[in-house]
Parts: C-alpha cells; structure tokens; sequence
C-alpha cells in the first residue's frame, strides 16, 4: 500500500465517521481522497473509480433529502420544526460538545413540535421526524460505503 494509498483510506474512513456524527464534511472527505487517489494514480482506471464514487455520492445526497422528506411532509412534519431542531442541535454542539449536537436536536424538535401540536402529539409526530432524519443517515451511509467499495476495487485492480 502506497503512502496515498494509506492517506485517502484514511480520510474514507474518516469521512465515514463524519456521516455518522455529522461535525467533519463526510461527504467531502470521502469526494476529496478519492479525487486525490485519482490525480495521484493519473490513469484511466483511476477516473473511472472516481467518477463512479462520485456518482454514488451525488446520487445519496439526493435520495437523502427527496425521500426522508416525502415522509415528513406525508406525516405533517413542517420545514419549521426542523429548522429549529437544526439551531438547537448547532446551540447543543456547543453546550455539550460532540453529544450535545444529538441531544439538542431531539429537544428542539420536540419542544417545536410541542409548541404547535401541544404535549399530547408532540411525542409521536418527534419520533416521525427522527425516523426520517435516521433514515437520510443511513442513505447517506450507504452512498458513502458504496464509494469507498468502489475505490477499494480500484486500488485492487490498479495494484
């Protein structure tokens, strides 16, 4: 394994990592090591992989958005409550850091969805909303496995 070789694997794992606590641009690491794998390596093979990573990323974050969406409008979710539940987990970040950007999340969602449902619905309708923000994780975890598995196949086939 190449000191590039070992550098991007790094940055893809930690741009994993970064999709699971979203503080580290997971997204963009993955894009820059494979991107730098590439220009390294400089053949046809080597843009190939990047290209096909790179579709798979682009296409997660659209589906990571369009379907967990569809679900919350289904569910009458408004754009309002997860805005704030946004600013509350960015405000817990800071309060508690790392674990108070989930734990703000939760609260502000639950506390604008109280606010305008009342206390007896807020529970069911916060649940929905975090069903549909696990669900856009976990397509943006897959998009990101796919092209880290794209890239492992390349460095095999170029090795």
């Amino acid at each position: 394994m190449t000191s590039t070789e070992l550098a991007v694997a790094v940055l893809l794992v930690v741009g994993i990592a970064g999709i699971v606590v979203p503080v580290i641009p997971g997204m963009l690491l993955i894009v820059g090591g494979i991107l730098l794998w590439a220009v390294d390596l400089n053949t046809t093979t080597g843009w190939i992989v990047f290209a096909v990573a790179t579709t798979f990323l682009v296409l997660g974050t659209v589906v990571k958005y369009v379907l967990p969406g569809r679900r919350l409008k289904a569910a009458g979710v408004p754009r309002s409550t997860l805005v704030i539940a946004g600013l509350a987990g960015f405000v817990g970040f800071f309060v508690i850091p790392v674990v108070g950007l989930f734990i703000g999340f939760v609260l502000g969602m639950y506390a604008a969805e109280r606010n305008r449902l009342g206390a007896e619905a807020a529970g069911p309708a916060t649940r929905t909303a975090l069903k549909a923000v696990g669900l856009s994780i976990l397509i943006e975890l897959a998009a990101a496995v796919l092209a880290f598995a794209t890239w492992v196949v390349g460095v095999l086939v170029t090795g």
